[in-house]
Formats: structure tokens, C-alpha cells, sequence
């Protein structure tokens, strides 16, 4: 029964975690990710700081899209692997965010946005034949599209510093979904090959370009 709700227990977590930080700054400084404190040994903060948010604005929305898209994940995958995937996106969001901003040792993030991502990843490579809206355009967009659309910007963002966002835990997230889901889940290169070529491809290029992205 546990297992079957785990979408909501991580929702509720996220919920308590972010409230004690909303009251408590001394808890919401010890347990945030920040560059400097996670080189000097504290690498706890690069998966406690998935649960603790800005806002009630940014929690609400992380958790809004996680519960829209992790039962999608379930659904095709099981527990164990959504959790694998949930996880190791929060994982992978935070290393790329380590290494791309290790020079600044200031640079401090918060918030569930890379396991969503990786989950949001997912869940596209799962139900490609979903449709999704990507604001502002009003228009439902084929899953893959949406998928290709929201790497696209994320990097656009990482290169221009857009807004008060931790994009290069987006962007980190996403890999990571990516490259989980297809390790958990390897038929689906066969079932969607070109589908899953066509959300590899900037991945790719974004690892072989990284470095243009820092200057």
C-alpha cells in the first residue's frame, strides 16, 4: 500500500522538509545546496537540498508536475524504477550543477526541479504519444516536442543566467532521466528508436558543447 502511494509520501515529504525551511533559516542554510560547504564534505546537501523550496509558489508547482507525471511513470515501469529514476535525477541535477558552477562557491540552489525534470523526461520517453501545452503558446504539442522544447530552453537559460532558476539542475535532471530510463527500461529504443534519437540528440550536443555554455 506504502509503494503504491509513493508519489504522495514524496510529495509529503517535500511538504514537511520545505515548511521546517520556510520557518526555520538556520535549517534551510545547513541543508541547501551551495558549492562551497558541499566541497568542504558536505555532500548531504546535494539530496536534501531536493526537498526543500524558495516558496510556496515553487514548491506548489514542482509538486503540481510531479504528481501529474510520476503515475505516468509508475504506470509503465513500476515503483522500484520510478524511484530509481526520481532519485538519481535529484543525483544527477545536483553533480551537474556541482561541476558546472565549481568555481563559484557561493552559488547556492534549492528545490525538487531536477527529479522533476528527469520524471518529466521519463514520462515522454514512456507516452510519447501523450500531447502537452508549453506555455505561452496555447497549442498541444506531440510529448517528444514538448520534451525537445523544454532542453532547448533550459540550455538557453544556463547560457544567458535567465531569472533566479537552477537550470543546470534542470538540465542535469533531464540526463539523467534520460539515461535511466533507457538503462531501466531498454526496449524502448527499439519501440520508439527515432522518438528517442530525436530527445538524445541535444543531450549529445550539449556534451560536446558544454564548455561554450560557461563564456
Amino acid at each position: 500500500m506504502i509503494l503504491q502511494n509513493i508519489v504522495y509520501i514524496i510529495i509529503i515529504a517535500n511538504v514537511l522538509f520545505s515548511l521546517q525551511g520556510f520557518n526555520d533559516r538556520y535549517f534551510f542554510e545547513k541543508y541547501k545546496f551551495q558549492i562551497g560547504p558541499i566541497k568542504a564534505g558536505q555532500q548531504i546537501r546535494m539530496l536534501s537540498s531536493g526537498f526543500l523550496h524558495v516558496d510556496y509558489m515553487h514548491l506548489g508547482l514542482n509538486m503540481y508536475v510531479l504528481y501529474m507525471f510520476g503515475p505516468v511513470v509508475i504506470a509503465h515501469i513500476g515503483v522500484s524504477k520510478f524511484l530509481i529514476i526520481y532519485f538519481g535525477s535529484l543525483l544527477f541535477g545536483s553533480l551537474f550543477t556541482l561541476n558546472y558552477h565549481k568555481n563559484n562557491h557561493a552559488y547556492s540552489a534549492v528545490g525538487a526541479s531536477g527529479a522533476v525534470a528527469g520524471v518529466i523526461y521519463a514520462a515522454i520517453m514512456l507516452r510519447p504519444e501523450m500531447t502537452l501545452i508549453m506555455f505561452p503558446l496555447p497549442i498541444p504539442l506531440p510529448a517528444y516536442v514538448f520534451g525537445i522544447g523544454y532542453l532547448l530552453y533550459t540550455i538557453y537559460g544556463m547560457k544567458k543566467q535567465l531569472g533566479n532558476i537552477g537550470h543546470a539542475a534542470h538540465l542535469g535532471g533531464t540526463i539523467g532521466g534520460f539515461a535511466l530510463t533507457l538503462l531501466l527500461y531498454p526496449s524502448i529504443f527499439s519501440e520508439n528508436k527515432m522518438m528517442t534519437l530525436l530527445l538524445g540528440i541535444p543531450i549529445v550536443l550539449l556534451l560536446f558543447f558544454e564548455k561554450k555554455l560557461r563564456l
